[in-house]
């Protein structure tokens, strides 16, 4: 055979489903008589209510149904519009039912959206038929547990996130709060324990379910709801979006758990002397998890797992806060939109499904080690520096790269087929040209070593480890069947297949002839106007549009139609339909003859899952480094590798040119970029005021986005030396969000916010805090405000950013040497007569807002100005103005304050004071430079370490009393000191 003219098609195990197959995405007809109606609606209505958060689907074949709330949800998800809801039982005593049918292709993509992206539980329900209502539970799943539906959702589709379940278990060891937790992610059978101590507000807890992604917590179920850790613990989880499912308590008690995870566990060389089965805490929340996967009634599981123990400490540390804050995800349930709009976004240029999943990965676990940093850099740059490495690499290799995780996944179930194992075969193909790819990369010393030893060594060690799967697969594959997307045992290995195969290039022949010879009698070229095509219904079947196909209405005889449709008309011949029969069924017997064969075949691809593993993570890796320098360089103005400092008291972040990287790439925009110096003893906390709408915010959240960028791995937007020093953690305190259905006022929420950086953050963190005290009224909220500032000041001692509009907090940095005042400019003008004739008598000046960022201190929001620029009414402005000046004037007018003097009076008072406490200050340090010399100082290693008093007590308030006494007569005769000493 010189080749075929027909398209798609093919036979044997694996075969691709033909072209065509119409009708996917029509919604079926539930197809019940009345008498069956009213026995489901009577079954549906006996039916225990779903718990809340849960859908029901009922699978009937070929299609499934959806029924009462479950209804509504599918309708206005999937179709839009109510109106596809049909009433059920309309004769019934309970009333009519609304329901909805889906096709199986409309009801995966339902259930990927509710599981992934709503995070909602699922009830697939089947068995019943038009006749009969027994119906069981099939299948069940929820956003932490993909195993029973992940081969229903991701056929056609890779699964970009990982399902990350968790359990949690609280308990008292010595008098602390203790929390285990255990978790799973099933998919790639990994599980994990980790112990800890924790404060009242499961700081912790946060940050390790934003590190690991969870999509759902197991909890204990409190059915009284009196526990109060439980209560705070539900808070926590709940802010980081997470699904709750409670758990009976006995569900947590670690019983058998160590037998189970001897029968799960790949290695247990070392028996329950593994350091794991030390966490007695989480083996507790393990024996939960384990009984809600089910994990021990399914024999594949055994021998399948790995274990290990999760360090907090290994990663920065996130709250959900700084995550929201810095836009590292996009919103939850976002869809379309700018994909920049989030750091994921942006930096999403990943090839692979498993790239993708690192990514996120990654930006979860920040690294804090500055070796591991400053390899990823070094990977980075070689890639930025070699434009034609990079592209060949991405668009040549990796997007061909199938997610082997997942074909891993079904090698290990058993339900994988040849399709599979061609896909292997490709990927592995590849290995030799990717690290010689990566061979032209190394043109430096620093870099050439990174190569070898993070990519090039590994392929070519996997190379060697696949190179007795290639050849197997090239033995025993029909690789020339490859082209017609047909995956078959070579007919070489068995007689019958050999007579089967010949049979089939027959009439192969046969279909082609008879393409040209329909051709030639409707004088319509082929290929290009008359296509033969393998269709999922009809078999084998020629093909027109419909404006061609009005050639056969005058030629019926001969040519029978089966179906217009969109693309044109289907029609078929006697002699092409007997022939499309006769491949058909030859198919079926190559397909069944080769079965045992294709059964040894996977079988001996099975065993090479693990070295498929490793090559899963090797091409993840790649993927998202080549991400991180595609981003870098091809940003509006390229990015730059920092300089990484470890951290310490003395570290020092300097950045210049500082860029937001996800405000620079949208359209129509300039970007101003700023310097940030935040030097210890100097400027590590930094205060931003000025106007509204001005850039505060962007500009300290784009310093925690550098330092998050560079703790992954990336380049950052900022000039070259840049100067990042590690952090601990990233810790915000941003916007203003309450929760009504949750109780928590936006008051409340900033408060839990603030509350959880105070006791979590530590001299190596970063802190971002953006206008605190808004909640409530201006003297409390400016009163928390100094309070917490002053805090984080002097007990903390870390690199802050705190912008806010309360212009007295700026008197900080009058009191603390480290405290250091910027604002962002703006630029006022007086208006014109012509426009101060046409705009809103808010003000007699114009401003125009510059967005850089400057030493000193902004003392005016302007809100009127920024109010008139969104294009308030004139009468709003007006009225808000004169309502200012009146407020201005009563607060100037307000003689009850007894501080209320001329200025000549308060000054007299104020330097009298001033006078007061300078006297003590000389007259203690007298007392202990004495005491010093008589007793001696002892100031240790540490040169930040303060001086040790040795002080007598009663000898300093002695003094104290006798200045005191001193001064009196004078105080009590100044009336703006008398008056500050009553309001005392």
């Amino acid at each position: 055979m010189s080749g075929h003219m027909y398209g798609g098609g093919g036979y044997g195990a694996g075969s691709g489903a033909g072209a065509g197959s119409s009708g996917s995405n029509e919604k079926p007809e539930l197809g019940l008589d009345q008498a069956a109606e009213t026995s489901f609606v009577a079954f549906f209505r006996s039916m225990t209510p779903a718990s809340e958060g849960t859908v029901r689907l009922f699978d009937r074949g070929d299609f499934y149904s959806a029924h009462g709330d479950a209804a509504m949800l599918v309708a206005s998800t999937v179709f839009k519009t109510h109106s596809v809801l049909k009433q059920l039982g309309k004769s019934s005593k309970g009333g009519e039912l609304s329901s909805v049918t889906l096709s199986r292709a409309a009801a995966r993509d339902f259930l990927r959206d509710a599981l992934t992206v709503k995070q909602l539980r699922v009830e697939i329900w089947a068995g019943g038929g038009k006749r009969s209502n027994v119906w069981t539970l099939a299948k069940q799943a929820s956003p932490g547990n993909l195993q029973t539906v992940e081969d229903l959702l991701f056929t056609h589709a890779d699964l970009v996130t990982s399902p990350i379940i968790l359990a949690l278990r609280l308990a008292n060891v010595d008098g602390v709060r203790t929390v285990g937790a255990a978790f799973a992610d099933a998919s790639s059978r990994q599980l994990g324990l980790a112990q800890f101590a924790d404060n009242d507000l499961f700081s912790n807890v946060e940050s390790l379910v934003i590190q690991l992604g969870v999509k759902e917590c197991l909890i204990p179920a409190d059915e009284k709801d009196t526990d109060y850790d439980l209560s705070r613990l539900r808070t926590v989880l709940d802010r980081c979006n997470c699904v709750l499912t409670g758990r009976r308590k006995g569900d947590f008690q670690p019983k058998d758990v160590e037998q189970d995870l001897l029968r799960l566990l790949a290695d247990t060389s070392a028996g329950t002397a593994q350091p794991e089965f030390g966490l007695k805490v989480s083996l507790g929340a393990c024996a939960a998890l384990i009984s809600y996967l089910d994990l021990m009634t399914e024999q594949l599981n055994f021998g399948q797992y790995t274990i290990r123990e999760h360090d907090l400490g290994q990663y920065l540390r996130l709250d959900a806060s700084a995550l929201r804050a810095l836009s590292v995800f996009p919103e939850p349930g976002a869809t379309g939109g700018n994909k920049s709009m989030s750091i994921y976004g942006l930096l999403n240029k990943c090839k692979t499904a498993q790239g993708q999943r690192m990514l996120a990965q990654w930006l979860k676990q920040p690294l804090v080690n500055v070796l591991e940093i400053r390899k990823r850099h070094t990977l980075v740059d070689a890639f930025v520096g070699h434009s034609e490495v990079r592209t060949a690499l991405q668009m040549d290799q990796l997007r061909m790269m199938p997610d082997l995780h997942r074909i891993s996944k079904r090698f290990q179930m058993g339900v994988a087929t040849l399709e599979d194992v061609v896909r292997v075969y490709q990927a592995a193909l590849r290995l030799p040209q990717m690290a010689d790819l990566l061979s032209e990369a190394r043109s430096m010393d620093e870099s050439s070593h990174a190569l070898d030893e993070s990519f090039i060594a590994p392929f070519k060690t996997l190379q060697e480890q696949l190179s007795r799967f290639l050849e197997m697969v090239e033995e025993t594959l029909d690789l020339d069947e490859l082209e017609h997307h047909n995956f078959v045992i070579k007919a070489g290995f068995d007689d019958r297949l050999q007579s089967i195969k010949a049979s089939l290039d027959t009439v192969r022949d046969n279909l082609d002839n008879e393409h040209r010879r329909v051709g030639k009698d409707l004088n319509m070229e082929l290929d290009k106007k008359l296509h033969m095509e393998n269709h999922s219904t009809y078999g084998y079947c020629l093909r027109l549009t419909r404006a061609d196909a009005k050639v056969l209405s005058g030629k019926k005889k001969g040519y029978i139609e089966l179906a217009t449709i969109k693309n044109g008309v289907h029609f078929t011949t006697p002699v092409l339909r007997e022939l499309s029969d006769d491949f058909r069924s030859l198919s079926e017997q190559y397909t069944s003859q080769q079965a045992g064969l294709v059964k040894d075949v996977i079988g001996i691809a099975a065993s090479y899952c693990p070295p498929l593993e490793r090559l899963n993570v090797l091409l993840a890796n790649l993927d998202v480094l080549l991400s991180f320098a595609h981003v870098s360089a091809c940003a509006p103005v390229p990015y730059t590798r920092p300089q990484i400092v470890e951290k310490g008291s003395e570290a020092r972040l300097r950045v210049e040119e500082a860029r937001h990287p996800c405000i620079e790439v949208q359209d129509d925009i300039s970007f101003i970029a700023n310097d940030v110096d935040m030097s210890p003893g100097e400027s590590e906390f930094l205060i931003i005021t000025g106007p509204n709408m001005g850039g505060k915010s962007t500009f300290i959240r784009q310093v925690g986005i550098l330092a998050l960028l560079s703790q992954v791995g990336c380049f950052v937007p900022a000039a070259e030396g840049a100067r990042i020093p590690v952090f601990d953690c990233i810790l915000a305190r941003v916007g203003a969000g309450d929760s009504q259905l949750k109780g928590v006022s936006t008051f409340m929420s900033e408060m839990l916010e603030t509350a959880t950086i105070l006791k979590t953050a530590t001299k190596d963190s970063l802190i971002i805090i953006d206008e605190l005290g808004r909640g409530t009224s201006t003297y409390d909220g400016f009163g928390l405000a100094w309070a917490i500032s002053e805090w984080i000041a002097t007990e903390i001692r870390c690199k802050t950013l705190f912008a806010s509009h309360f212009a007295e907090i700026t008197n900080l940095a009058v009191q603390q040497p480290h405290v250091k005042n910027l604002k962002v400019l703006a630029h006022v003008s007086e208006k014109s007569e012509e426009g101060a004739a046409n705009a809103a008598a808010t003000s007699e000046q114009d401003i125009t807002l510059l967005y850089r960022v400057e030493p000193g201190i902004g003392d005016k929001s302007y809100g009127l100005h920024v109010a008139a620029l969104a294009g308030f009414p004139d009468s709003i402005l007006r009225l808000a103005k004169r309502k200012a000046e009146e407020l201005e004037d009563l607060e100037d007018e307000d003689t009850d304050s007894p501080l209320k003097m001329p200025k000549d009076a308060t000054d007299r008072g104020t330097a009298l004071v001033e006078e007061f406490l300078l006297t003590w200050a000389k007259r203690s340090a007298a007392l202990e430079g004495a005491d010093d010399e008589n007793v001696g100082m002892t100031n240790g290693s540490d040169p930040s370490s303060k001086r040790r008093r040795t002080v007598d007590p009663k000898a300093e308030l002695a003094e104290l009393r006798r200045t005191v006494e001193e001064f009196r007569p004078r105080c009590e005769a100044d009336p703006w000191v008398k008056a500050v000493l009553e309001s005392f």
